[in-house]
């Protein structure tokens, strides 16, 4: 019986295998491992942690590639190892760290980018008991960062403010795994080595909803949200090693809507979702492969759509924002792909003969501003993303700097208010010695 073939205008995605000048090598990566990506993007820079002391990060330029130098200008102040790290989605110029050493740090690139190594950070965020493992940026209210801690805590941090927003102290008792945010950033899902995956409303911490036993096998489970398709995915392993997703509807989580089968193997798959296009990637830990998937609304729920194969295994992968793609040369999705000592850029495309802007492939994307202040988030403003067209003849008419994008200024400590303060009352006191000595009236 003939096998009917869904017609797609992905169904011929491709990427090619990038050229030894466009990679990024000679990278003294750092050796400690975890549930991070171990590398993170945005469309102007990637981040990756390197061997050293004081937790050394990398900020590389994306147009940049070839051979990286031994003594790269890097971000130094924890007094240990970095775990994870996360760019601002609204400010490419900000990154925050989370560390070994049980701190957060928030850093300021330069806009020529790092040229020089900086070791003072903008704002450090102590608070966790332990190690801190995950940063995860909100998606649409400015300055909000989720982490996760080695004593299986969940905090919510104003960066700009330099606070803590709230704390899902007692809901995990083993390791989390993976956290995500839902698309208008309402809700976090995270996955847990007790098998459960729990949703947990973000301004009042509290747990909404459990999966219980999402997945048999006791590795890693990874999470994405379908975006507006208002679907969960996890990425998990059966009893037996089988690599599969499962796709869940948060209001209704009593069973899977779609249960894919991916293979047999012991990495674990990183998931990225395409909100703009509705298409899965999968990556796996240890292998080289990318597999692809489009994901739909209605039942039947996933159609395949092909895979990259590579003899070269990832140790990880970044998704870059679509902001930083080549829309002219019809680029769909760039994937960062780390390996043992360099970098490729993976870049997806769609055959097209036209040289003129394909907006059927380029729907509005996620811009670069907000749609809410954590302020206004946290009082119960549901937004979804801001978006903005890709097309260059749209975006030169654009301006640089929109007036809803911020600039960023961190919140003063403790001890630098009590430094001005000391200050000031060292300059009333010369003031009012000059008014005595002039005669005058200081009462």
């Amino acid at each position: 019986m003939a096998q009917i073939v869904r017609a797609s205008k992905f169904r011929h995605i491709y990427c090619d295998p990038p050229k030894i000048e466009a990679q990024f090598t000679n990278l003294r990566l750092a050796t400690v491992t975890g549930e991070q990506s171990y590398i993170k993007a945005n469309p102007k820079y990637f981040a990756i942690a390197l061997q050293g002391g004081g937790g050394p990060v990398a900020i590389l330029n994306m147009d940049k590639p070839g051979r990286m130098s031994m003594d790269l200008p890097i971000l130094t102040g924890h007094t240990s190892a970095v775990l994870d790290f996360e760019f601002n989605p609204f400010n490419d110029q900000i990154i925050s760290t989370a560390s070994d050493d049980t701190t957060i740090k928030v850093w300021g690139i330069p806009e020529e980018g790092l040229t020089e190594t900086i070791d003072t950070p903008l704002v450090s965020l102590p608070g966790h008991a332990r190690k801190v493992t995950l940063l995860r940026s909100h998606p649409t209210a400015e300055n909000v960062l989720a982490s996760v801690g080695g004593e299986n805590v969940v905090k919510l941090w104003d960066i700009q403010k330099a606070c803590e927003i709230n704390s899902l102290d007692t809901a995990h008792d083993q390791l989390i795994q993976d956290i995500v945010w839902d698309y208008h950033g309402n809700e976090y899902a995270t996955s847990c080595k007790d098998k459960n995956i729990r949703f947990v409303d973000a301004r009042t911490a509290q747990v909404v909803n459990t999966i219980e036993a999402a997945h048999d096998g006791a590795k890693s489970v990874k999470l994405t949200y379908a975006g507006s398709l208002n679907k969960l995915i996890s990425v998990g392993f059966s009893r037996t090693s089988q690599r599969m997703f499962k796709i869940w509807d948060p209001r209704n989580t009593s069973k899977e809507v779609e249960k894919v089968d991916i293979d047999q193997a012991a990495g674990v798959i990183m998931p990225f979702f395409d909100y703009d296009t509705n298409v899965l990637y999968l990556a796996g830990k240890g292998d080289g492969n990318v597999r692809y998937y489009e994901i739909s609304g209605d039942s039947p729920h996933c159609f395949p759509l092909g895979d990259y194969r590579s003899s070269v295994s990832a140790k990880g992968m970044a998704w870059v924002p679509k902001r930083g793609l080549d829309v002219m040369a019809c680029e769909s999705v760039r994937l960062m792909k780390l390996t043992t000592s360099a970098v490729e850029p993976l870049s997806f495309r769609v055959p097209r003969k036209s040289d003129s802007f394909q907006d059927d492939l380029y729907p509005d994307t996620a811009a670069y501003f907000p749609s809410h202040s954590a302020d206004e988030w946290l009082a119960g403003s549901d937004l979804p993303p801001q978006t903005m067209s890709l097309d260059p003849a749209v975006r030169g008419n654009e301006p640089t700097t929109p007036k809803e994008k911020k600039v960023f200024v961190a919140a003063k400590t403790q001890a630098q208010l009590q430094t001005e303060l000391d200050e000031a009352n060292e300059r009333i006191k010369v003031l009012e010695a000059r008014l005595a000595a002039a005669g005058l009236d200081t009462a």
